[in-house]
């Protein structure tokens, strides 16, 4: 018997890499600085309050930062740690997550399994690469006590940032760098699949195939549950703050590690001492999600006409 031939105009699917163009860069990292300097920054601050002082209600935490600075209370550590985070992370993000999706593919993975395994993987390199330092500087500026008050000018940040180097190099300026290694990787993990998830239940919904696309609207409402969800990682985020935390407290650990922080946080504030900061931690998410998909669609467009280059990202 013959073999079989090949089917006529069939071709296997080959594997390809994302490409990484100057308007995806453009664009996500456009998107991020705004997100940051309108609500992104004050969110941030309420947040990381409340994760170090976790005995003050939202209420409190609004209060001692509004005794710091007035409005200015609640943009400490934009600049220049906020920027260079936002203008940084999304470049690294997506160049890492466009080879760990490929070496995934190509190893087998579906690609919701590639897309959740690059996302993780870009986490990662967000938190080694850029946002170890940088939200360990934000921290220190947010929390470090105000001695202004006791006639002295208080330092700079540049200043302190050295400060911190000279004493204790670069461990630590990036202390806490694995919590926040391992926030990343689960809120890009977690984010991905549960919007996947509430994107599914949409079309389930509006009786939408998978091929239709979803309406502005029905992508932020995807994505802001997607968003808002991650939150269940908050006590790491705790960790994290307590690591960076430039507050005094004789009881902290001499040497903080994710474990004994941990246990340090819970032996202080029980299980409740875990979550403090999670609502304006969701709200962060969900104005996130308002910048990337709502806004996205008017930046592309800008983008596009900027670069002459069709962005390809997904926001």
């Amino acid at each position: 018997m013959a073999a079989a031939a090949p089917l006529a105009g069939v071709e296997p699917k080959t594997l390809e890499k994302k490409p990484i163009k100057f308007s995806n860069l453009l664009l996500g990292g456009g998107l991020n600085m705004f997100e940051v300097t309108t609500l992104g920054q004050p969110l941030e601050v309420v947040k990381t309050t409340m994760a170090a002082n976790r005995a003050d209600s939202f209420g409190g935490a609004l209060s001692r930062i509004w005794a710091r600075g007035g409005v200015a209370g609640y943009y400490q550590g934009l600049i220049p740690w906020a920027w260079i985070e936002a203008s940084t992370k999304g470049a690294v993000l997506l160049f890492v997550a466009s080879e760990a999706e490929y070496y995934a593919k190509s190893f087998g993975a579906s690609d919701f399994v590639g897309g959740i395994s690059g996302g993780m993987a870009g986490g990662v390199a967000q938190a080694y690469a850029t946002m170890g330092f940088c939200t360990c500087m934000k921290t220190v500026e947010i929390t470090k006590h105000k001695i202004a008050a006791k006639g002295v000018k208080p330092p700079g940040t540049f200043t302190t940032f050295m400060d911190i180097y000279r004493k204790e190099g670069i461990r630590g300026i990036n202390k806490g760098v694995n919590a926040v290694a391992i926030r990343q990787t689960t809120n890009w993990g977690s984010r991905f699949g549960l919007s996947r998830l509430a994107e599914q239940g949409i079309r389930k919904v509006t009786g939408k195939d998978e091929g239709q696309k979803l309406s502005g609207w029905e992508k932020v409402l995807a994505s802001g549950l997607g968003g808002g969800l991650s939150a269940w990682n908050q006590p790491i985020e705790v960790i994290r703050v307590e690591m960076q935390s430039k507050k005094d407290d004789p009881n902290r650990p001499k040497k903080m590690t994710v474990g004994n922080t941990a246990r340090y946080i819970y032996g202080s504030n029980g299980l409740k001492g875990l979550y403090r900061g999670v609502t304006p931690r969701i709200g962060l998410g969900v104005w996130q999600t308002i910048c990337m998909v709502a806004l996205g669609d008017m930046a592309k467009e800008a983008v596009e006409k900027l670069t002459g280059e069709a962005v390809t990202a997904k926001h």
